[in-house]
């Protein structure tokens, strides 16, 4: 675990709101050099504290209007079999392992309930190995943001 400071840490919190703002206007707005914020991104950008910057997408305006998480019980001798088929499948946005009474947690997005019904039996329900699946269909979402990240 890297040790970071109180500007690391706002520096960050700066950043998730808004990865693309310019570091003159984020030195502005933080009332720090630019040149001293350009070497604390690329140090934490080296150190993987950055992992990438990227774009947030209004996925409902590419026609995506139902997002689902999808519990599956697996045969784990199929393991990596199955996982490759459900990482083809291009609805399919996640793939994680948990515990619990499912063995995997699915992600997937689709642009109607009838497209999501298609993928859960024919897509997902159809590939060896898959002995059952229970389907979340995500009514509303309010992502908070992280505590370690609150300005303070």
């Amino acid at each position: 675990m890297h040790k970071l400071d109180d500007l690391d840490m706002k520096l960050l919190y700066e950043l998730t709101k808004d990865g693309s703002i310019s570091v003159p206007n984020l030195s502005k707005k933080m009332g720090i050099n630019a040149s001293v914020l350009y070497s604390r991104i690329k140090r934490l950008t080296k150190k993987k504290i950055i992992k990438k910057f990227t774009v947030i997408v209004d996925e409902a305006q590419l026609g995506i209007t139902v997002k689902a998480t999808i519990g599956v019980n697996r045969d784990p001798k199929l393991k990596d079999a199955i996982h490759k088929q459900l990482f083809q499948t291009a609805e399919i946005v996640s793939i994680s392992e948990v515990t619990g009474r499912f063995d995997i947690m699915v992600g997937v997005h689709a642009e109607s309930l009838e497209q999501l019904h298609t993928i859960v039996i024919d897509k997902i329900g159809k590939i060896e190995g898959i002995q059952s699946t229970e389907t979340f269909v995500e009514l509303q979402k309010t992502d908070k943001e992280s505590s370690y990240l609150i300005s303070k």
